[in-house]
């Protein structure tokens, strides 16, 4: 066992403890006996959660799932370190937590972290466009969008750099097992393609002004937690967290009302939804950061244009995420037609949103 500073997080126990990802159990009790000492090992409890399709999510406890003190493990997926930042993962929690807008963390071990379980809720499809929650929604993320860096130098959003390295983990598999010829799109498929397309889409979003801000990033159904006791939302799992364009995140968000397993985009929030639910962003993020009038119609509407606008870079993003997972993960889950998916949506609408 040994405490850890890693670089831009605050001092962190880490636990050179192993969890083997097909059989857990001896590493999580491991963990336990560190973390939570006073528990009998005959009285401890696990939960796996299922929903997840990067890594494995465990619930550790005593008694009721629903009290007080529940560890969650997360161990991390097969080869995800190839294009996660972990050290970064740790910053955002702690950040985050700073803030009253995250869990804490426990530690972080050899193949994952421990955390703090949220109370609550996990949304699901109802849920999600429900006014009140989806309104909570919006206020949380217009909060988490006004957080400030702990750095004093001006923040660079991520997209662009993180995507540069999702297409060469592409190119890489590709040399390996070619995969691409699977993928349902416009064009023949190939790495190269994928480059220029993706150059394009940077130069035209280069003409897109949004501001530069905190963010999730991987705003899902199940990424969202709602405790109804104290009306509240908060965001979980932060792998991708990270400063980033404002109007990325609310179109990912928008973008993931299609779902994970069958995609279907009637179900993407209708044009009524969204000029309500950033109505309610704008008159939180405007509030906090000082600027301009609460929501006015000029506003919604030019954040609404924009908004569509990157919602192309997100299937784009998510496209080339598939494909690396479809490489690496062991997760039982369709990657391919998870890519194929976004890509074709992505190609669909691209010419009404950018004129390509």
């Amino acid at each position: 066992m040994e405490s850890t500073c890693t670089s831009g997080t605050k001092r962190l126990l880490h636990l050179k403890i192993s969890v083997k990802e097909e059989a857990p159990h001896n590493g999580v009790m491991e963990l336990l006996k560190i973390l939570r000492p006073q528990w009998r090992t005959e009285d401890i409890k696990m939960k796996v959660f299922t929903e997840g399709i990067t890594n494995q999510l465990m619930g550790c406890y005593t008694g009721c799932l629903w009290s007080s003190d529940v560890v969650l493990v997360r161990v991390y997926g097969n080869m995800t370190d190839l294009y996660l930042d972990r050290r970064k993962e740790m910053e955002m929690f702690q950040i985050l937590h700073e803030h009253g807008c995250g869990p804490k963390l426990y530690c972080s071990f050899e193949n994952g972290i421990c955390y703090e379980f949220l109370q609550g809720m996990v949304l699901d499809d109802t849920l999600l466009r429900e006014p009140i929650i989806y309104r909570l929604i919006a206020e949380e993320m217009a909060k988490i969008h006004t957080i400030q860096p702990w750095t004093h130098s001006p923040p660079q959003a991520v997209l662009w750099t993180k995507m540069s390295q999702f297409l060469q983990l592409v190119r890489d598999s590709e040399n390996k097992t070619p995969m691409l010829s699977s993928l349902c799109l416009p064009e023949a498929a190939s790495v190269e393609a994928l480059k220029s397309e993706m150059n394009e889409l940077k130069r035209r979003l280069g003409h897109v002004y949004s501001p530069t801000v905190l963010c999730h990033n991987d705003l899902l159904t199940k990424n969202i937690v709602y405790n109804d006791t104290r009306g509240s939302v908060k965001f979980i799992d932060y792998e991708y967290a990270d400063f980033n364009y404002q109007a990325f995140d609310i179109a990912n968000h928008f973008n993931e009302f299609a779902g994970l397993g069958d995609i279907d985009y009637s179900l993407y929030p209708s044009l009524e939804f969204q000029q309500d639910w950033l109505t309610t962003y704008l008159e939180h993020y405007q509030r906090r950061t000082g600027t301009a009038t609460s929501g006015s119609e000029r506003d919604v509407e030019n954040l609404y244009t924009t908004v569509c606008k990157y919602s192309l870079a997100s299937h784009f993003f998510w496209g080339l995420w598939a494909i690396i997972q479809a490489r690496y993960s062991t997760i039982d889950f369709d990657f391919m037609k998870y890519a194929s998916a976004r890509f074709k949506h992505y190609f669909q609408k691209k010419e009404e949103y950018l004129g390509m």
